[in-house]
């Protein structure tokens, strides 16, 4: 594990691969880290990738470098997150990979620094949040997936996230991805990461700031901006939906097609649900090679 200062963070990474190789941003998403890519990276570092994995605020060793710094878990904030890492390891361009909070964090990055991405890949189509509608209800059946975010609106929903980390990991990972058998250990291995003591914070933020129900940090406000105009996604990129993901259901290909300007690849996989690149480690690999080929 390595440590770089980066912004308003300490960022606590994994890194392997050689260092004149290919850079590849691997960003993990909630409720989970970086163990999402624990079979990932060591694939992509043998074959001659320069690999980084960092928890994202609030998860694991990561830590804010100042104690008055707002515990934001807004968009903006976890993409600017990411182009900070870059900047600080002196990463010119890489490939920006992630699905859930790091998909959205790779997406962000790709839209509105396309100059620094090799290309994407994103789990889950497109990622960026339309904040300004984000009241607007989707059918029935797609809302019940969602407790958990309507759960931590309420200060309930926060005592019982500070009660209780482990017991509402377990249950979404288990709604999220049903066909995915983990044992105790690779759960454990995982929460462990959530003990953080800013993880209550900038989880509860994520969610209230996604509804427009609580302020962002002043610093991220330019950016928020751009992104409430939704900006296309203008490099190559790769589409994975996983078939049996409960949470983000695949939508099709067509879904967000108009949103991804260059080459897009849209693939659905079989027996994988939410966490794509633990579930189906191969599929995700094999699509970062695609762009680092391409």
């Amino acid at each position: 594990m390595r440590h770089v200062n980066a912004d308003v963070l300490n960022i606590a990474y994994y890194e392997a691969g050689p260092a004149d190789g290919p850079a590849v941003l691997l960003m993990h998403g909630f409720p989970y880290d970086i163990h999402s890519y624990v079979d990932v990276a060591p694939d992509l570092a043998a074959q001659g990738c320069r690999v980084i994995v960092p928890y994202l605020r609030g998860y694991g060793p990561t830590t804010f470098r100042d104690k008055a710094t707002p515990r934001s878990g807004e968009q903006a904030a976890v993409g600017a997150d990411m182009m900070a890492l870059m900047d600080a390891l002196s990463i010119k361009r890489a490939v920006f990979a992630g699905y859930d909070w790091g998909g959205r964090a790779a997406s962000i990055g790709a839209a509105i620094w396309p100059e620094r991405c090799i290309g994407l890949v994103c789990a889950n189509g497109y990622m960026i949040q339309d904040v300004a509608n984000a009241m607007v209800p989707t059918r029935p059946e797609r809302e019940v997936p969602l407790w958990y975010q309507y759960y931590f609106q309420l200060e309930r929903g926060r005592a019982g996230l500070a009660a209780d980390r482990r017991g509402i990991a377990r249950i979404l990972w288990s709604q999220w991805s049903p066909t995915w058998v983990f044992d105790d250990a690779c759960f454990e291995r995982t929460a462990v990461a959530h003990d953080n003591p800013d993880y209550v914070d900038v989880v509860i933020h994520s969610y209230r700031h996604r509804f427009g129900l609580a302020e962002g940090d002043p610093r991220y406000a330019e950016m928020q901006r751009r992104l409430g105009a939704l900006p296309a996604i203008t490099v190559p990129a790769v589409v994975l939906d996983g078939a049996d993901d409960w949470v983000t259901a695949p939508r099709g290909g067509s879904a967000s097609a108009a949103k991804f300007t260059n080459r897009r690849a849209y693939r659905v996989i079989p027996d994988a649900g939410h966490n794509l690149p633990q579930e189906a480690p191969e599929v995700f690999t094999a699509a970062v090679m695609e762009l680092i080929k391409g």
